[in-house]
C-alpha cells in the first residue's frame, strides 16, 4: 500500500521568517538606543552625566552665618541662633543592643513626658508615635524651631529614640523694639535634588530685606565621591569652598533714645485711642537716625503684624501746618518776607469764590505775619503766597528741600510723596500742607537745614558694616551735606518763630511747652481726605496731628518729627505728652539740665489772692513776676480772679482780674482753651455752653456786648491746626 507524503503548511515558513525579521528589527533598535545613550549628554530631559554623578558624588552645603545687627553701642538687635527639630525613631531595626535601645520603646511614657515641654497634648504626640510602617516621625510645627533650652529639657528626660536636627533661625532679643526698622527675616525649607531638606533665611521686611544680600553671606560646600552605602571613598579627591559669613551691621540707633520713644508710645497706646502714632528722632548735627518707632508695632519673633508699611518712610500723608515752616523759609529765601507786615486774619476768599479759613475762623483781626506763624494762621500763608509768591517759586523750594523725591534712607519701599498743585486754591493749600503728601523722613531731612546753618543733611541709619571674620570696616556711614538751602539769617528767624510758637502766650504749640527747657517747634493738623466723596472728612477725630521740633534751640542735639492719626475726639494731649516725656528723658540723658538763666526766665509761682486788693497794685505785682494780666472793667478793686488763689502758674501765663465795675463787656475769648474761656466767662456772670472740643474758634455773642443778668453764650471749639 502506497502512502502519500503529507505536505507542511506554507504559512508556517512565512511565520518563522516574520519572527526573525521582527527580532532583527528590535535588536537594531536596541543597538541604536545603546549608541544614542552612549553618545548623548541628555535623554528624555535627563542629563545622564549629572545623574551618574549624583549617584557617586555627594555635595554637602556649608551654611553661611547671617550677619548680626547692632545698635550704635553694640547692643544686639538681630542675630542667628541655633534651632532644633525633634525626631523620633520608630523602627526597632535601629536597636542592635537591647540594653541600649535606639528607637522609642515606651510610647505612652514618651508622650506623657514630652507633652508639657512641646505644649501639645499627650494624645496628639501619640498620634505621631503610633503611625504604622514609618522609620521615623516628626511632631509638626510644635517640634520645630526649638531653642537650646528646650532641647536640653528634652535630653534630660533620657528617653530612647529621640534625636535632633540642628538649623538656624533669626532671633530678635529685644522683641517689640525698633521693629519696623529691623523688619524680619524668615526661614524657608526646600528639598534639593537628592531629597534632602535645606533651610535658608531671607529678609522680608525692613533692614533685613534692604541688606539681605549683605547679611546673608555666601554658602560654601564640600564635594566628594561616595560608595553605594553613601560613605566617602577613601583616597578620592575632595573639593571644598569655605562659607563666607554675612556682614555685621551697626546702626546709628541709640539704644537709650529708642527706649524713650518706645516707652512714650507704650504709654500713649495704654491711655489714648488713635489709628496710628509714629515718632522719628535724628541727630541734629549729622542727620543720623537715633530712634524710630510706630504704634501699633509688632514682635519680629512672632510677626504679629497689622500693617506692613513703615509709616516713617513708606506711607506719605498730608503734613498740615508743619509745612508752614518751609513756606515761610521759601518767602524769606526769595526776599519777599516782612514779618512786621500785617494782614486781616480769619478767612480768605479766592478768585473762584472758595472760602479758606483759619482754625479760628473769627480770626484775630489785623496781625503780623510773625504772629500768624505762631497762631498757625492759614490765611497768613495764603496772603504771603497771594502777594509775593507763585506755584513755581513754592514748588521749586519744596523740591530743593527734598520733598517729592526719596531721601535714600537705608530702608525698603521709601515713598516719594507728591507735590501736585497748579491752580490757585491748590497752591494756597500746599502752603499750609494740604493737598500735598510728604513722609516723616523727608521732614527730618528738611529740618536738618535749621540745625546746620542752612546746610541740609542726608539722613542715614547705618553707622558701619563690619566683616565679622576680620573686623574690617567695609562701609562707614557719615555726615553728608546735600545742599545749602537757606541763609543763616533765615535759619535764625525761623527758629525764633518756632520758639514763639511753643513758648509764647496762647500759641498753638503751648501744649509742648516745658518750663526751663528750650524746646522749639511747629504744630500741624491736617484734615483727612474723603476718598469716597472728595473733599475732606469733618469729624473731630478725622485729622492727622503732627509736631516738628528741635531741642534745644541753641546748639541743638536732636530733631523730632511725630504724627498721630485719628486721635479720639481730636485730643492733642496724646502727642503733647509723648513729646514732652521724650524731651525730658533726652535732656537727662545728655546731662542738660535747665540753665540758671532759663530757670529765671520760667519760674513757677503759687498765686496769692488778689480779691479786695487795689487793681493797679495787683496788676503791677503780677507783671513784675513776668505774668501777663488782663483786667476786666474799670473798677478800682478786684472782686475775682482766674486762675484762683493757691494755684501754680508759670512765667508768661495770663491772669484774668475782674474788677468791681458793674458795667462789663463780653470779652473776645477766641484762641483760649475751653477751660480758660469757661472760667473767665463764668466769673463775668455768663452762662456757658460749648460745642466741640479744643480751643474757642467762635462765640455766639460778639465782643464788647454789654453783659446783662442771665446772659448765656455758646462757644464753638475745635483743635488747633
Amino acid at each position: 500500500m502506497y502512502l502519500k507524503k503529507k505536505k507542511k503548511p506554507r504559512n508556517e515558513v512565512k511565520l518563522n521568517k516574520l519572527l526573525v525579521v521582527v527580532a532583527l528589527f528590535l535588536f537594531a533598535i536596541m543597538i541604536g538606543r545603546v549608541f544614542q545613550l552612549s553618545l548623548s549628554e541628555e535623554v528624555d530631559g535627563t542629563n545622564l552625566q549629572a545623574l551618574a554623578s549624583r549617584r557617586t558624588t555627594q555635595t554637602d552645603v556649608i551654611q553661611a552665618q547671617r550677619g548680626t545687627i547692632y545698635t550704635t553701642e553694640g547692643e544686639v538687635l538681630a542675630q542667628n541662633v541655633s534651632s532644633y527639630k525633634l525626631i523620633a525613631y520608630l523602627s526597632p531595626s535601629r536597636t542592635t543592643d537591647e540594653n541600649n535601645p535606639q528607637h522609642v520603646v515606651d510610647k505612652d511614657k514618651t508622650a506623657e513626658l514630652l507633652a508639657p515641654i512641646l505644649g501639645i497634648s499627650k494624645e496628639e504626640i501619640l498620634r505621631y508615635l503610633n503611625k504604622e510602617g514609618l522609620y521615623q516621625t516628626e511632631f509638626g510645627s510644635a517640634g520645630k524651631g526649638l531653642t537650646e533650652l528646650t532641647k536640653e529639657q528634652i535630653e534630660a528626660l533620657n528617653l530612647p529614640g529621640l534625636d535632633f536636627e540642628e538649623s538656624f533661625k533669626r532671633y530678635y532679643p529685644k522683641g517689640d523694639f525698633l521693629s519696623y526698622v529691623l523688619g524680619y527675616a524668615k526661614e524657608e525649607t526646600t528639598t534639593n535634588e537628592d531629597g534632602e531638606e535645606e533651610t535658608t533665611i531671607t529678609g522680608e521686611m525692613g533692614l533685613e530685606k534692604y541688606y539681605d544680600s549683605t547679611l546673608k553671606g555666601e554658602d560654601g560646600y564640600t564635594t566628594y565621591q561616595k560608595d553605594l552605602q553613601g560613605y566617602k571613598i577613601a583616597g578620592t579627591k575632595e573639593i571644598s569652598e569655605e562659607a563666607v559669613d554675612g556682614k555685621d551691621i551697626y546702626l546709628t540707633i541709640n539704644n537709650n533714645i529708642q527706649f524713650f520713644v518706645e516707652q512714650a508710645l507704650d504709654e500713649a497706646e495704654a491711655n489714648y485711642e488713635y489709628e496710628w502714632f509714629t515718632i522719628m528722632i535724628a541727630d541734629a548735627k549729622t542727620g543720623a537716625i537715633l530712634a524710630a518707632a510706630n504704634s501699633p508695632s509688632f514682635d519680629p519673633n512672632v510677626r504679629n503684624i497689622t500693617n506692613y508699611l513703615d509709616i516713617n518712610v513708606a506711607l506719605p500723608y498730608e503734613p498740615g501746618s508743619t509745612m508752614k515752616i518751609f513756606t515761610y523759609m521759601a518767602a524769606m529765601e526769595n526776599g519777599v518776607y516782612n514779618g512786621a507786615e500785617t494782614y486781616h486774619s480769619g478767612t480768605f476768599t479766592t478768585t473762584d469764590g472758595t472760602v479758606i479759613g483759619d482754625w479760628n475762623r473769627a480770626g484775630w483781626g489785623d496781625i503780623t505775619f510773625d504772629r500768624g506763624f505762631a497762631l498757625s494762621s492759614n490765611v497768613g500763608v495764603i496772603n504771603l503766597i497771594d502777594r509775593y509768591m507763585n506755584a513755581s517759586m513754592l514748588r521749586s523750594y519744596f523740591k530743593k528741600l527734598g520733598f517729592g523725591k526719596k531721601t535714600g534712607i537705608e530702608l525698603p519701599n521709601e515713598a516719594e510723596g507728591e507735590l501736585d498743585f497748579k491752580y490757585e486754591t491748590e497752591i494756597f493749600n500746599a502752603g499750609f500742607g494740604q493737598g500735598i503728601t510728604t513722609t516723616p523722613i523727608q521732614n527730618i531731612q528738611a529740618l536738618t537745614s535749621l540745625t546746620n546753618n542752612g546746610v541740609m543733611l542726608k539722613p542715614y541709619l547705618v553707622d558701619k558694616i563690619v566683616d565679622p571674620d576680620t573686623g574690617e570696616v567695609i562701609y562707614q556711614g557719615e555726615r553728608t551735606e546735600v545742599d545749602t538751602v537757606a541763609s543763616e539769617t533765615t535759619v535764625n528767624k525761623i527758629k525764633d518763630l518756632m520758639w514763639e510758637t511753643v513758648n509764647g502766650i496762647g500759641n498753638t504749640g503751648a501744649g509742648y511747652r516745658l518750663d526751663g527747657y528750650n524746646l522749639i517747634g511747629k504744630t500741624g493738623t491736617a484734615q483727612i481726605a474723603d476718598e469716597s466723596g472728595g473733599g475732606y472728612l469733618t469729624g473731630a477725630s478725622d485729622i492727622i496731628s503732627s509736631f516738628a521740633g528741635i531741642y534745644p534751640k541753641d546748639d541743638p542735639d536732636v530733631i523730632i518729627y511725630a504724627s498721630v492719626k485719628r486721635p479720639a475726639g481730636g485730643n492733642q494731649k496724646v502727642i503733647w505728652q509723648a513729646i514732652k516725656d521724650i524731651v525730658l528723658n533726652i535732656s537727662k540723658y545728655y546731662g542738660e539740665d535747665p540753665t540758671e538763666q532759663q530757670v529765671a526766665e520760667l519760674t513757677n509761682y503759687t498765686l496769692d489772692s488778689y480779691v479786695n486788693k487795689k487793681t493797679d497794685q495787683s496788676k503791677s505785682d503780677l507783671e513784675s513776676k513776668g505774668l501777663a494780666v488782663q483786667v476786666f472793667g474799670s473798677g478800682d478793686k478786684i472782686i475775682s480772679q482766674y486762675p484762683y488763689a493757691k494755684e501754680t502758674v508759670t512765667t508768661g501765663d495770663t491772669i484774668f482780674l475782674i474788677t468791681n465795675d458793674p458795667n462789663k463787656l463780653v470779652p473776645d475769648v477766641t484762641g483760649l482753651s475751653s477751660k480758660q474761656a469757661e472760667a473767665l466767662l463764668k466769673l463775668l456772670g455768663l452762662s456757658v455752653t460749648t460745642e466741640g472740643t479744643g480751643y474757642v474758634t467762635g462765640q455766639s455773642i460778639a465782643k464788647d456786648t454789654p453783659i446783662t443778668e442771665g446772659m448765656a453764650i455758646t462757644l464753638t471749639l475745635s483743635p488747633k491746626f
